[in-house]
């Protein structure tokens, strides 16, 4: 039956996170999965974050701001598997109404943040290629801090904005057919007529078209323009482009196809199989925080470099 806005109860609301029934036996066989996923992103972001700080070689723009994307997804990444691997253990799929917001709070900005550290980057990427020699002038300390605070206070304070219009929606259900929470399945339980709950979707809208659209929209300008420019140059100075361009780029593209495809998901409400559900709700909070730290470590020269140094002295500490 369903409850009228107005009739609604003010009374704490435990979420139940449904989508974990789906799983049945196999929830042996995700659990190994995400242990080993997770483990393993944890391992891969640590190494690169230590290896960013302790090489000063690395401590240049591109590499800060990488430290800063990476830094992200481990937090983007902590506040969902620890607690989806113990409810993979304990069959207790329930969330108080303020860990479910909590949730919310640092998935929304694990997102946006992600997507204005790329657009920064971007950013660098476009002024190393187009003003070589002004670089350096360009891109000076004070500028990275202020494009740094830029890219996270922003993303922060609209996800705050976010939480703050969803904590006053009164709600009548408490079942959320995820793995966690996230915003829009959290705005869906509310009670029927809720103006709350419509003006809250309405800044979700504005919020997607100024924290994903917009960054997507800056990130594939520049990249138009340095294609062009490519075009026109030299095979060598094409190679270098390639070079300096292709980790952010695969990091951009494989970021984008995961969220711009959950967002999707949750916007239309589809119905998807109980695996299929799974992955697809998984995949975003899942792949990128593990992918990114590899990516960059295989494709970028600098980083490869300096693993290499770390190994020979430590080849040579054990001689």
């Amino acid at each position: 039956m369903s409850m009228n806005c107005k009739n609604a109860s003010s009374i704490s609301i435990t979420v139940m996170l449904t989508a974990y029934k789906d799983m049945a036996s196999s929830k042996i066989v995700f659990f190994i999965v995400v242990l080993f996923i997770y483990i393993a992103s944890v391992i891969a972001n640590v190494s690169l974050l230590l290896l960013t700080y302790i090489d000063t070689s690395l401590h240049k723009p591109m590499y800060i701001f990488l430290f800063n994307l990476i830094a992200n997804g481990m937090i983007g990444s902590t506040a969902v598997w620890p607690k989806a691997m113990v409810i993979l253990l304990t069959d207790v799929a329930t969330a108080s109404y303020e860990s479910c917001l909590t949730q919310v709070f640092f998935i929304g900005t694990y997102g946006s943040c992600n997507y204005s550290v790329l657009t920064v980057m971007a950013y660098d990427r476009f002024v190393s290629i187009f003003q070589p020699l002004q670089y350096h002038t360009i891109m000076t300390p004070q500028k990275v801090k202020q494009l740094l605070l830029a890219a996270n206070i922003m993303p922060i304070a609209l996800i705050v904005g976010q939480i703050l219009m969803t904590s006053r929606i009164p709600l009548c259900k408490s079942n959320l057919h995820k793995l966690f929470c996230d915003n829009l399945s959290v705005s869906n339980l509310s009670c029927d007529g809720c103006f709350q709950s419509q003006l809250s979707n309405l800044y979700g809208v504005c919020l997607i078209i100024v924290i994903v659209v917009l960054p997507i929209f800056l990130i594939l300008v520049s990249y138009v323009k340095i294609i062009e420019l490519s075009l026109k140059s030299s095979k060598n100075a094409r190679k270098k482009v390639f070079e300096t361009c292709m980790p952010h780029l695969i990091v951009f593209v494989n970021f984008s196809f995961v969220s711009l495809f959950s967002v999707i998901y949750n916007r239309v409400n589809a119905y998807l199989p109980g695996g299929v559900n799974i992955f697809v709700s998984s995949s975003y909070i899942l792949l990128p925080p593990l992918l990114h730290p590899i990516i960059y470590g295989i494709k970028t020269k600098e980083i490869r470099q300096s693993l290499s140094k770390i190994k020979t002295k430590a080849v040579l500490a054990l001689s």
